[in-house]
């Protein structure tokens, strides 16, 4: 690697939510540069207007600041590198433009989409592919073909152009990729492509070249969709006389579908039940998307999750704080083939994250919840409550299904465990413990539980149907932690109101 700073762009467009590939390819740039002690920056590049949507760059900003990557530069944060928006570069870019057309590496071209449409159709029908290149771009309407003065002519009239790149015949170029090695290839098999548009915006090729070396970009760390376009930038850093500054580069493999074939869409989020983006979306036609944050995934289990699709630690260790990833991350362990996707390893990271919350950081953040339903419960006792689920639960969400019982008492009984366990001497059984207990005088689950098993011996009942029942009273079912706890928890006065109330709706 080269000794200059570190500084990579995460550079999405603005063209609706985030996929969390292009979170992903944001999370590898953030963490090798902070790893090196570099910048990050965030630059939109919204060179295509026909698929601008509005609200789209807000939501990459607060996606980035959710999941806590701090942006160095960007539209927001501002820098010494700036404008960070692309369509505030215009002026910029006709500058470099022109200078490819007079060093002879670029010219315009006056085709119409119906005459290259036509192209196209009739090379079909003669089953070969149409291509604007070295090959046919003498015969194109191009700067190429035409006089000097039908150019000028033509420029002066407004006639709408486009200017394409002029690859040079049959040479070869080489350029290293940091995760697939040398890449090779031949300029002959490679098209002229369009590097500036008819609306006075540059294309993403010129656009992407030419900021990247403006802003001084070290290492170009994309997605490996990508990589068919590294000959042009390649050419087009030879072209503008930057090759000694030439970032170096790395293409991320794809995420894939959890099964099949194919990359991760959000069809398959959608048929799967999970999310692909990192926030709710909402588009402008009003269909509403699922996010991360909203499915009730913690930032640092998305991180986490993230950060081992694609990329091997080296070791056995799969839970990593922001801080250890970017201590452990290193580029060339970056894998080339695809990372598929496993919702149910997303879950798992998500529990892992709860388990290891403090119990009073989960029951904090449960409290909303409890409100919501119009329950004032005593912080103290919501964090006992939830340290006894906290293992079963993948979500906060999971946490009232767990514990309901804990706040309200039952009014449904399953009737699987009525029938199993409420039968026989149990129901007069019940209706007399709930008198003895009211002579239990310290109400801890110890003492409880030693007036109960009196109660069971002198009645000769068996000790496992009685305090199924005991649950079944309790909770509505045959589920819940240790049931002295509970007891204790909730008192003695619910505890005996609610046995009673069990005798009276199941007699």
């Amino acid at each position: 690697m080269s000794d200059k700073k570190v500084r990579v762009r995460f550079a999405p467009s603005p063209t609706g939510p985030l996929h969390i590939g292009g979170v992903r390819t944001a999370l590898f740039n953030y963490l090798f540069a902070k790893k090196h002690g570099g910048d990050f920056i965030l630059r939109i590049e919204d060179t295509d207007q026909t698929r601008f949507v509005e609200g789209a760059e807000d939501y990459i900003n607060e996606s980035l600041t959710w999941l806590g990557m701090n942006i160095d530069e960007g539209v927001k944060q501002g820098g010494e590198f700036g404008p960070y928006k692309q369509s505030e570069r215009k002026e910029v870019y006709v500058q470099y433009a022109d200078q490819l057309i007079s060093d002879g590496w670029a010219y315009y071209a006056f085709d119409t989409p119906e005459e290259l449409e036509a192209k196209r159709e009739a090379a079909e029908a003669e089953k070969t592919k149409f291509s604007y290149d070295m090959n046919t771009r003498k015969d194109l309407n191009n700067s190429l073909s035409l006089s000097e003065e039908e150019v000028e002519k033509r420029k002066s009239e407004g006639v709408p152009y486009v200017v394409r790149f002029k690859m040079p015949e049959n040479e070869e170029v080489s350029a290293v990729d940091m995760i697939r090695g040398e890449v090779k290839f031949n300029t002959a098999i490679l098209d002229d492509k369009v590097i500036f548009k008819s609306d006075g915006l540059p294309t993403y090729h010129l656009a992407n070249v030419v900021d990247d070396y403006l802003m001084k970009i070290s290492h170009v760390i994309r997605g490996e969709e990508w990589l068919p376009s590294m000959p042009l930038h390649v050419m087009l850093y030879k072209a503008l006389g930057w090759e000694k500054d030439r970032p170096e580069f790395a293409h991320l493999p794809l995420i894939l579908k959890p099964t099949g074939k194919g990359k991760l869409s959000k069809r398959d989020g959608d048929k799967a039940g999970f999310p692909v983006f990192p926030l709710e979306y909402t588009s402008p036609d009003g269909e509403v998307a699922s996010g991360y944050k909203e499915s009730g995934y913690l930032p640092e289990a998305v991180v986490n999750l993230l950060a081992l699709l694609g990329w091997n630690p080296g070791t056995e260790q799969e839970m990593f704080s922001m801080e250890q990833l970017i201590e452990t991350f290193s580029i060339e362990r970056v894998n080339k083939s695809g990372a598929r996707f496993d919702p149910e390893k997303a879950k798992w990271f998500n529990h892992q994250y709860l388990i290891n919350m403090t119990d009073e950081d989960l029951a904090k953040r449960f409290m909303p919840e409890l409100k919501e339903k119009g329950i004032d419960a005593d912080s103290a006792l919501v964090t006992q409550v939830v340290s006894l689920v906290k293992e079963r639960i993948n979500f906060i969400s999971d946490l009232w299904e767990q514990v309901s019982f804990f706040f309200v008492a039952p009014t449904e009984y399953d009737p699987k465990v009525v029938k199993k366990r409420w039968k026989g001497d149990v129901p007069a059984f019940m209706a007399e413990l709930a008198i003895e207990l009211g002579d239990v005088s310290d109400w801890k689950s110890g003492d409880i539980k030693e007036a109960i098993a009196a109660k069971i011996e002198a009645k000769g009942l068996g000790f496992g149907l009685v305090m199924n029942a005991f649950r079944l009273a309790l909770v509505g079912g045959g589920f819940g932690p240790d049931l002295m706890t509970i007891a204790e928890l909730i008192g003695k006065e619910e505890t005996i109101a609610r046995i009673k109330a069990a005798v009276e709706a199941l007699a």
